[in-house]
């Protein structure tokens, strides 16, 4: 059976910081609406803030479910799952807001960054997710996967647009503005982004064990 935790700590938060792909789940409150699945990688680009919060970075990319979702109703499940080591599953479902780069508290939730460079990815938003539950399972029809490396291609992709650039090309994609189901997207133009209000590098996690296994 799973277990329920009340915190994001100890084990669990070693466990989480240490993996290398995530998962976010959205759908809007439309019955007919479409549900989006995202995986999330790139080493330094999430970060636990609190017990009861985590964030990420949301780079630029062709489409803005995850963000249209968040802004109609903030619902939004983080999953991540063990591909070396003991079998898990954690999940934390909870309430999710994007952060805007006009949004006076950008440069102090960039700043808890610091292990990735995010001008080189086209940082459109952080999104910033309170946990309302916290729950793990078993894993263990999860396959035995390696972890090599991050793939290079999205920073030399977007390392080469500045904000104009990249302002254009969020405008030109049909599906960043507006959701799939015609929600408000990203909001266009594209702010000016600011830098973080500190930069101190930190060492970049190792694998570290999984909680402990359970039944179902």
């Amino acid at each position: 059976m799973g277990k329920t935790y009340e915190r994001i700590d100890g084990r669990l938060r070693t466990f989480i910081e240490a993996q290398p792909v995530f998962f976010t789940a959205t759908a809007p409150l439309s019955a007919d609406g479409t549900v989006n699945l995202s995986p999330k990688g790139l080493t330094g680009s999430f970060a636990v803030l609190d017990e009861l919060t985590v964030a990420y970075l949301d780079f630029a990319g062709s489409n803005a479910e995850t963000i249209a979702h968040l802004r109609e109703n903030g619902r939004i499940t983080l999953m991540w799952c063990a591909f070396q080591g003991p079998p898990a599953i954690v999940r934390v479902h909870g309430r999710g807001e994007p952060v805007f780069r006009d949004d006076p508290r950008f440069s102090d939730l960039l700043a808890r960054f610091p292990a990735i460079d995010p001008t080189a990815h086209g940082l459109r938003a952080i999104v910033v997710v309170t946990a309302d539950l916290i729950r793990d399972t078993c894993g263990y029809a999860v396959p035995h996967m390696a972890y090599e490396a991050d793939r290079d291609l999205h920073g030399k992709r977007f390392a080469r647009e500045d904000d104009t650039s990249l302002d254009a090309y969020f405008t030109k994609k049909d599906h960043v503005a507006t959701s799939l189901d015609g929600l408000p997207g990203l909001p266009l133009p594209l702010p000016p982004s600011p830098r973080p209000s500190t930069s101190t590098p930190v060492p970049t996690p190792t694998p570290a064990p999984a909680p402990a296994p359970r039944d179902g």
